[in-house]
């Protein structure tokens, strides 16, 4: 979920975005992205908490790649969407300009993960302070002073000496991170944003199965009394709109239409 703005012009209402991945891969993408981009925020900012944050950003990084053989899978996804640029280069209709230069940086990025050796932050897996980190961090309250005086220790170091050990551990997944954002940016760019109603609060679409859907995007505006719950695979999803509620115990799908804006990315 993410929030947008509308950039039309004499436009400045805000919508939120909704997405449903239709894989296991896109999943994964999806939430490293989330990482990434919390790492970055907490990462420029000097205070012990946010070196916190952006160390558990970090460890669950780690524990991500250790799930999954992530760069053979990155790499096979750059080679798919690059085999299916290709086809279009015979299309008149094409902005060719933007064709070459998309193939030119998925080359790039291909050729720097061939270049690297061995796992993904490999390093980092094999760090005993990362590592006692980590496992304290599975107990929650985990990461206390007396539980971790090392981690201690580091959190009082001035605050140039953190970020730029912070840096340098982000730095091990810059280049994957790259990749992940640029499948990510094409997968969302693979379709528009189209107007569509949800009868009393629930849509649904069958995907045709010849198609290779990855992500369902969903925009509502931000002053809209609901939100969209989203569920679904490969052959068909549902979106929900749910009435948001912090007082009712389970939140209720509203019997309104709703309008919404629908984008079913394929590519």
């Amino acid at each position: 979920m993410e929030a947008a703005l509308d950039n039309s012009p004499g436009s400045v209402s805000k919508s939120i975005l909704y997405e449903q991945p239709l894989n296991e891969r896109v999943r994964t993408f999806l939430r490293l992205e989330s990482l990434f981009k919390q790492a970055a925020h907490h990462v420029k900012r000097g205070t012990e908490w946010d070196s916190r944050a952006t160390l558990s950003c970090i460890l669950e990084m780690l524990t991500v790649f250790g799930n999954t053989n992530l760069k053979s899978e990155v790499l096979k996804e750059l080679e798919r969407h690059a085999s299916n640029l290709k086809r279009l280069e015979k299309n008149p209709g094409i902005d060719h300009r933007q064709l070459t230069s998309l193939l030119e940086s998925i080359t790039e990025r291909m050729d720097k993960l061939h270049r690297i050796n061995g796992q993904i932050a490999g390093e980092l897996k094999n760090s005993e302070f990362l590592t006692s980190i980590r496992q304290r961090g599975a107990i929650p309250g985990g990461t206390c002073d007396f539980d971790l005086p090392s981690y201690h220790y580091w959190l009082q170091q001035p605050a140039r000496k953190r970020t730029d050990d912070l840096f340098r551990w982000l730095d091990t997944f810059d280049v994957i991170g790259q990749a992940i954002q640029l499948i990510i940016r094409l997968t969302r760019d693979s379709a528009e944003l189209k107007p569509a109603i949800a009868e009393s609060g629930v849509y649904q679409q069958t995907l045709d199965a010849n198609l290779p859907f990855q992500l369902i995007r969903i925009a509502l505006p931000a002053t809209a009394p609901y939100y969209a719950e989203l569920s679904g695979g490969r052959h068909r999803f549902t979106a929900r709109f749910l009435e948001f509620s912090i007082l009712e115990d389970r939140a209720r799908q509203t019997s309104q239409d709703v309008k919404f804006e629908l984008a079913c990315c394929a590519i």
